[in-house]
């Protein structure tokens, strides 16, 4: 687990492993090639979860109403993998979600991406 001083961090952390779960259900696999760590696949796989936009987006589902768009802005590029999550998470949830880096909108809908996976 990263960081844990936010008094929400038990339920964003919990919210994080349901996401896991419900989207492995509906397909999605880690691209662990985004794990810069030279260590064993489990590890790199639980590295992409701590990614600072996963975090956002499980904390953003928590304290926004449901149907509301979910909105995630961040100063770096997103790497393949936490597409493919907000594609995945956006369709299970049934929920949309923007998520702006330095490049562009993306706009998640039913586990399709505006960007039609270019960026």
């Amino acid at each position: 687990m990263g960081e844990q001083s936010h008094p929400q961090t038990e339920q964003i952390y919990a919210k994080l492993g349901e996401l896991m779960k419900m989207i492995r259900e509906a397909g999605y696999v880690p691209d662990t090639s985004y794990s810069l760590q030279d260590t064993d696949e489990e590890q790199k796989e639980h590295n992409l979860w701590n990614h600072s936009e996963r975090i956002a987006l499980a904390f953003g589902l928590i304290n926004t109403p449901q149907g509301s768009p979910v909105k995630v802005f961040k100063n770096l590029r997103v790497c393949g993998d936490c597409h493919s999550v907000y594609k995945h998470v956006s369709a299970v949830v049934g929920r949309k979600i923007i998520l702006r880096d330095p490049y562009r909108f993306h706009h998640f809908s039913d586990g399709m991406c505006s960007c039609s996976d270019y960026w």
